[in-house]
């Protein structure tokens, strides 16, 4: 009896050591069925993640894709630009140089156009009181001929005088022509045509500044052809007319020499 007692105590004791046991394998379980359940929700979680990002990786390929292309035309276009605009920098220096050299040219042929051309202009000229223009040919030959009279080829400054008349009838320098004209052919002894010269020049510019040296030169013409008469008239006409001059006062000296 004692035995079974002990018997039935043992089982009771093995019974309650073994239901927390049992206790403790049913939680086991359930936690180890919650995790698998949490790693599969996890894993169902990635697997849709990824599943995610590689639809959005094809869509953002699919976008970009054009982009890049586009990027890379537009590139190779800017690219293209940029050799353009090269082409037109290097075009535009070699034109602007050319400009340069051009306008270099046109210069240096505008000097020596200029260069050549101002011997031929009018040139100003102050004569006698009186201020003209003349043309450079003009002006040398009327020079050339008074350089003859003054060197006392009379002959010569004759005909170059009468030439200048005939070439230039309208000249600035007409009226000392005649002035001279009258000397060369007193030097000359031409004096009836010294006299008809002087008698022109008077008669055509009776303000001339040499208007009274002529009308002395005329006396002096007559008295060489033995017209005292005529010579007194001119020089009674040179002291009233131009008192005051040098001429006027050679005049009174030579009429009184005719008395």
């Amino acid at each position: 009896m004692r035995v079974l007692r002990l018997s039935l105590t043992a089982i009771a004791v093995g019974a309650a050591f073994m239901q927390p046991a049992r206790a403790g394998l049913f939680e086991d379980d359930e936690a180890r069925k919650a995790i698998l359940e949490l790693r599969g929700k996890v894993q169902a979680n990635e697997d849709a993640a990824k599943q995610r990002a590689e639809q959005l990786n094809a869509l953002v390929q699919d976008q970009v894709q054009p982009l890049r292309r586009s990027m890379l035309d537009l590139n190779g276009q800017i690219d293209a630009l940029r050799a353009e605009i090269a082409k037109l920098r290097g075009a535009n220096e070699q034109l602007a140089r050319d400009l340069a050299e051009t306008q270099r040219k046109l210069t240096d042929q505008s000097q020596s156009v200029e260069a050549r051309l101002k011997p031929l202009e009018p040139q100003k000229v102050n004569l006698d009181g009186r201020e003209f223009q003349v043309a450079p040919d003009e002006r040398s030959q009327y020079d050339a001929a008074i350089g003859l009279v003054r060197r006392g080829d009379f002959a010569e400054a004759v005909a170059a005088l009468n030439a200048f008349l005939k070439r230039y009838p309208a000249s600035g320098y007409t009226d000392s022509v005649r002035f001279w004209l009258g000397n060369a052919q007193y030097g000359k002894r031409d004096y009836k045509d010294a006299i008809a010269t002087f008698k022109a020049f008077i008669a055509g510019s009776p303000d001339h500044p040499r208007a009274g040296e002529a009308l002395l030169a005329l006396a002096n013409c007559q008295i060489e052809l033995k017209d005292n008469k005529g010579a007194r008239r001119s020089l009674e006409d040179l002291i009233k007319a131009y008192p005051g001059t040098e001429a006027a006062q050679a005049g009174k000296e030579r009429l009184r020499a005719l008395k």
